[in-house]
């Protein structure tokens, strides 16, 4: 494929809810580009985007997928992106190097949870939004109620350049209103047909297109002016709207139906014309030397690139996907990977369509590209030329909402799993996870239950391993309510040299969150001083343990206030282990109790689920916070154990119909209601006890 100057150049991805469209409307703007001969379908798994096994068999995206155009002397980037929650990491991927979105609309659902949280996305990215409502053919589609609802979520600034002619099943045109002109799209053919608009409709055109060119007027002074001495120019109008789009003063609505290849090609022509090249954003910032610096689109500068996505499959290999955002880059470059502070050697560079692949000889600033097989570069990272070492923001991706315990079915699969959660994690930011020593499992986290299912599936695939998934311990902590003190003595004499340490300690209870702390009260050297570091130790090892179920103790004060010693059978170990002693039983008379993890959980369901989450909410021991209301949904705050939200996204998607989601974070510690602790206690012996 040909080197595109940057000017040239439009970066897109398709955004919006599940099943709106989305992967359709990619289909459709290949298939009007001449880059494919036939429509594929999302029902027979052939598609150019999802391509992926699992995406067949599920029918819904789950990985972002780049497609590429080349037509009307412009090269489209587009990112077809995930609708479905668990996914929407994808999403911020493609929003942190795209240069405008498309909202994909569904034309009888209108909007729905998905719609409003990528446009809020899109919105905090200060991208450029142009909304495509798509499904017209559909027996109940709605334009008008689908706009009016936009516009009520979204501002007046969302305003039609079109509307459909005969929406419905027999939908197959629609008035545009920037062309004023009727666009026919008849069925085998590749492009639409500009027709006058018919008398039925031109009343309601003509009205339409002087709101259009009022709105656009508005968005500049100088065409304010105009508008009002009755001056503003048809050129006028096409150049406003051009300035109002990148400026994000106007978010256009164009209408379709992607499975019937109605409305695309208009779609493309808009995107050419109308949305911004590389070339008219403002610089991007980055690091140098730790001052910042601006990387502005100009391909005779030093190269600047950012990897947003890698993949390794299969049938793909290893590649990393690029936006080069300034400078030119080719197969041969030498670069730095400033992030890590390593040299790449670039290889082949391509270019392509979901699987498909097409080699690039260079690529202009501003064009995004695959690099095969780069040794020590991830997501996330920079790359740059050597004498301009610039870093570039990391994406911010969205934290984890939902945690479990893996472990391999069989012994010596321990590093193969290692490596996959490693690679995994590099491929995915939205996955992570930890080896947790205290809880003595493999916590791994994700943004649902089926985003870890589809992780921990390509793991066994491509490592070939069998793993098993359990429910993930709870990290409950050990504390007192009020002070105890008791003597913890140690004597050992089998012989020879003994053993014998002597130690008295009080320990009282601290503002929760406080931790620890270790006092030295002894006088007159009752126990020698070389030997307190000792009963120190001794305490802190018995806190690790746990005293009452195995659970980490916090929130303790601990002094030494008396003890003896033996001049000669007196050691470490000695008051190490009377120390512990002490500690213990001094901490089985202070009103011990557990402590359990409390998270603050924010949950955005439509009005009509609210009574069944809050119910939801309730029983898991929960408290409401609060509700507030964030457009056409509600959103509930709450504080939540983290003991009762083991898969709780898949009970809220259940509970809602799949419209409702959900964040979480780590709030504090609360004590355990009694009746709970003691089943811990009681679990937690039977544990002991098996061992």
């Amino acid at each position: 494929m040909k080197q595109y100057a940057s000017d040239a150049i439009r970066n897109v991805a398709l955004i919006g809810h599940g099943a709106a469209g989305k992967t359709m409307v990619g289909e459709s703007m290949l298939r009007r580009a001449g880059m494919i001969n036939r429509l594929g379908s999302i029902e027979e798994g052939t598609t150019v985007s999802d391509y992926n096994a699992d995406e067949v068999d599920r029918q819904i995206s789950i990985h972002s997928s780049w497609l590429h155009a080349g037509t009307m002397e412009t090269k489209f980037n587009i990112i077809d992106t995930p609708g479905y929650s668990d996914f929407v990491g994808e999403v911020r991927g493609a929003l942190g190097v795209v240069d405008t979105t498309i909202l994909v609309v569904h034309g009888v659902n209108g909007i729905e949870i998905g719609t409003e949280m990528t446009w809020n996305f899109a919105r905090d990215e200060e991208k450029p939004r142009v909304i495509f409502i798509n499904m017209m053919d559909k027996e109940h589609a709605d334009f008008d109620g689908v706009l009016l609802n936009l516009q009520d979520r979204f501002g007046r600034q969302v305003f039609p350049i079109q509307f459909p002619v005969n929406q419905g099943p027999d939908f197959d045109s629609v008035i545009d209103l920037v062309k004023m002109k009727k666009l026919s799209y008849a069925e085998g053919e590749n492009n639409c047909v500009e027709e006058p608009i018919p008398d039925a409709l031109k009343d309601r055109a003509d009205e339409m297109h002087q709101e259009l060119i009022e709105l656009v007027a508005e968005s500049d002074d100088s065409l304010l002016e105009k508008f009002f001495e009755d001056a503003m120019t048809e050129e006028d109008l096409r150049e406003g709207l051009h300035k109002a789009i990148v400026e994000n003063t106007v978010f256009p609505v164009l209408c379709g139906s992607a499975a019937n290849n109605i409305g695309t090609w208009r779609l493309l022509e808009f995107i050419a014309k109308y949305t911004p090249a590389p070339t008219e954003l403002p610089p991007f910032e980055g690091k140098l030397d730790g001052d910042t610096v601006e990387v502005a689109c100009d391909s005779d500068e030093p190269a600047v690139a950012f990897v947003f996505k890698t993949v390794s499959e299969e049938h793909v290999g290893d590649l990393s996907f690029l936006r080069l955002y300034r400078g030119t880059i080719g197969h041969g470059d030498n670069l730095v990977n400033t992030s890590r502070s390593t040299k790449e050697r670039l290889g082949q560079l391509f270019v392509l369509n979901g699987k498909d692949r097409t080699e690039v000889g260079r690529v202009s600033a501003g064009d995004i590209v695959a690099a095969v097989k780069l040794k020590s570069t991830h997501t996330n990272d920079t790359l740059a030329s050597e004498d301009a070492e610039v870093v570039l923001p990391k994406i911010q991706f969205p934290e984890p909402v939902i945690r479990s315990a893996i472990r391999t079915a069989s012994k010596g699969d321990e590093d193969k799993l290692s490596t996959g959660l490693t690679t995994m994690h590099e491929e995915d930011p939205t996955f992570r996870y930890e080896v947790d020593p205290e809880l003595g499992q493999t916590i791994i986290s994700g943004l649902g239950e089926l985003h870890l299912e589809n992780v921990v599936n390509r793991i066994c695939q491509r490592f070939n391993i069998e793993v098993e998934l359990e429910e993930p311990r709870i990290p409950y902590r050990e504390t007192i309510r009020k002070s105890a003190e008791r003597q913890g003595k140690f004597k050992k004499q089998s012989g020879g040299r003994g053993q014998y340490g002597d130690a008295y300690v009080r320990i009282e209870p601290m503002e929760r969150g406080s931790g620890f702390e270790f006092v030295d009260a002894i006088v007159g050297g009752v126990i020698p001083g070389k030997f307190i570091p000792s009963v120190e130790k001794g305490i802190r090892e018995a806190m690790e343990e746990g005293v009452i179920a195995g659970y980490k103790v916090v929130d303790v004060r601990a002094t030494v206030f008396d003890g003896s010693h033996h001049s000669v059978d007196s050691s470490d170990v000695a008051f190490k282990v009377a120390g512990a002693m002490a500690f213990r039983d001094a901490f089985k008379e202070a009103d011990p109790i557990l402590l359990e993890p409390i998270y603050d959980v924010e949950v955005t369901v439509p009005e009509e689920y609210m009574g069944d989450v809050m119910g939801d909410i309730s029983g898991r021991r929960g408290k409401i916070q609060g509700v507030d209301s964030d457009g056409h949904f509600q959103l509930i705050k709450a504080q939540i154990p983290l003991a009762n939200l083991h898969k709780y996204s898949t009970t809220l998607r259940s509970i809602t119909a799949g419209r409702g989601m959900h964040r979480r974070k780590f709030s504090h510690y609360d004590p355990v209601p009694s009746d709970i602790t003691q089943e811990i206690i009681k679990k937690a012996q039977q544990e002991k006890d098996e061992e």
